[in-house]
């Protein structure tokens, strides 16, 4: 006989309120800075090492060549290798048809327009919300015992690292008594965003600025000259970028409406068969 009263789902109230609020301002703020910082590297897309720009030596540059066409080919230059990127990068066609030589495209920078002064306004706005909204969440998280409690592995759990990554790269998501918690790859790629690349971006973004660096002189030699921690900086955004991309397509593929409902209103939606603990309420 089946009773018809027993619930099928419960909710966690797996999201505090402040954990929301950061997590929507941070979307804003690296979205802002991504568009910005793209417009900002558009006046020099290349990058190097040191103190001094070798401009014929770049490590890493977007640009662009006359093809034997006679028209422009986009070309990504990473040391010696060279990869034609004609229409997303180095060289695009525009709404006209016409063929607009720019490291980045309009439609990825903040402004859209050609803009170096209002791309640099627009970033260093974003990165000071960006550090005082990421300062107030981690001193909150690490008061409220968060970090301890939900990011940090458990003992044992770096065994199932391999599992994970093979749940990952199958698009399986927990389910059952694990669906409310993080998984190692999960707690490991948080902490190294918000305990790492991001501290590691804001620094080394500082240390571009000249009022910053007369202040804090020291902070150039720590990273090996000004290019060098421009390069580090560009390489933490890329990194985030990327963690960005992967954790909302990971959203998408497994269970948005779910972790919508988690990382709008803080109750997310597990099994019925979860073992009965404070915080969890009928759906």
């Amino acid at each position: 006989m089946i009773e018809a009263d027993q619930p099928k789902h419960r909710l966690i109230y797996r999201h505090p309120l402040f954990v929301r609020l950061a997590h929507w301002l941070n979307a804003l703020c690296l979205l802002a800075l991504l568009t910005s910082g793209l417009q900002i590297l558009n006046a020099h897309p290349a990058f190097y090492w040191g103190e001094a720009s070798r401009f014929a030596h770049p490590f890493l540059s977007v640009g662009s060549t006359i093809g034997r066409d006679g028209a422009p080919h986009g070309q990504l230059q990473i040391g010696s290798m060279r990869f034609d990127t004609t229409g997303w990068l180095g060289a695009w066609t525009d709404g006209d048809g016409n063929t607009v030589e720019r490291a980045f495209p309009a439609s990825v920078t903040l402004p859209r327009g050609r803009d170096l002064g209002a791309g640099r306004h627009w970033h260093f706005l974003f990165a000071w919300i960006l550090v005082a909204n990421g300062a107030l969440y981690i001193l909150t998280a690490i008061a409220t015992g968060r970090v301890a409690r939900v990011l940090l592995p458990a003992a044992g759990e770096l065994r199932t690292i391999g599992r994970s990554v093979r749940d990952h790269l199958l698009l399986r998501s927990h389910s059952g008594a694990n669906a409310g918690e993080y998984n190692i790859l999960q707690k490991l790629s948080y902490l190294a965003v918000i305990f790492g690349l991001l501290p590691l971006m804001a620094v080394t973004g500082l240390t571009m600025s000249p009022s910053v660096d007369a202040a804090a002189p020291f902070l150039t030699p720590l990273f090996g000259g000004r290019q060098s921690a421009r390069s580090i900086h560009f390489l933490c955004a890329t990194a985030i970028g990327a963690f960005f991309v992967v954790h909302i397509v990971m959203g998408l593929v497994t269970q948005p409406l779910n972790l919508l409902r988690a990382i709008v209103t803080g109750w997310f939606r597990v099994d019925a068969d979860r073992t009965e603990h404070e915080g969890i309420r009928h759906d």
